[in-house]
């Protein structure tokens, strides 16, 4: 029989990005993220910030060189699973490690429709952090204080050229569970939504030329953009207003994207979505 991951949490998308000040400075800035931890490694600068309790793992090259053609974009996403059971599920279907450091793992983007899942067996929503003196904020804070109106991190959304292949390799190794198809008319695409964990992941299909088929043409399979939950999209938009930046519209509706040029070279959208 061939093992499925059953992932117990969606614990931080992974990006790559450029200048590591100038990122976190971002990031605090425009959201009012909160620096975690810092990780400096011989390769990078890595660290996590809190978002509306979304945590992202940025990761910084010294020597951007290698990454350059490509650009910042989002390399994948951890997940908290079982990692006996992530090593056997790899190893069935033959999908490639990338980096093994024991307690965590990315597997090879071009085996997992570009994405370079991490398993960790642990999560980091509850730890106490030194830079913070605490842990990090709670879910009343990000949706009741802060003038953003987080409600949760919604997900992800993937562009992929194969739609139903996809979805298939989610249902098969990470057990996704198809909730719905909906529209995505800010790009031209069509989602096919499933849940993972405690998150949803859309599948992005482009219907024919746009957006989202340009993205494709640009940078092949893989995360198109973070998404959040906002408890009120006109509350989002003066947020942004606020702070000098014209958000674009969303994939979705209900929903505003703040786009590659105001974010550090990737997409993070905001919208109204319904968890299921």
């Amino acid at each position: 029989m061939t093992t499925t991951i059953r992932p117990l949490r969606l614990n931080h998308m992974n990006l790559v990005l450029e200048d590591y000040t100038a990122s976190v400075a971002h990031m605090q800035q425009l959201y009012d993220a909160e620096l975690m931890v810092e990780f400096p490694q011989k390769e990078w600068h890595a660290c996590l910030v809190d978002l509306g309790r979304g945590i992202i793992e940025l990761f910084v090259p010294y020597d951007f060189l290698p990454a350059a053609r490509f650009g910042p974009h989002h390399v994948g996403v951890e997940y908290q699973a079982d990692l006996d059971t992530v090593r056997a599920a790899i190893a069935e279907r033959g999908i490639r490690v990338i980096r093994d450091i024991g307690l965590a793992l990315h597997t090879h983007p071009a085996d997992c429709f570009g994405i370079a899942f991490e398993f960790y067996d642990g999560s980091f929503h509850d730890r106490h952090w030194d830079l913070l003196g605490g842990k990090i904020k709670p879910a009343e804070y990000w949706r009741d204080e802060h003038p953003l109106g987080i409600t949760a991190l919604k997900g992800y959304s993937v562009a992929v050229r194969d739609g139903a292949a996809a979805g298939r390799f989610l249902e098969s190794f990470v057990g996704a569970r198809f909730l719905h198809e909906a529209p995505r008319p800010g790009i031209a695409a069509t989602a096919r939504v499933y849940r993972v964990a405690d998150g949803e992941v859309e599948v992005l299909s482009a219907d024919g030329t746009g957006p989202l088929a340009d993205h494709l043409l640009r940078y092949g399979d893989g995360i198109y953009a973070t998404q959040y939950a906002v408890r009120d999209l006109d509350q989002a938009r003066a947020y942004f207003a606020a702070k000098g930046v014209s958000p674009a519209a969303g994939s979705a509706a209900d929903s505003l994207a703040i786009p590659p040029s105001a974010n550090r070279g990737v997409v993070f959208e905001f919208g109204l979505w319904q968890q299921r």
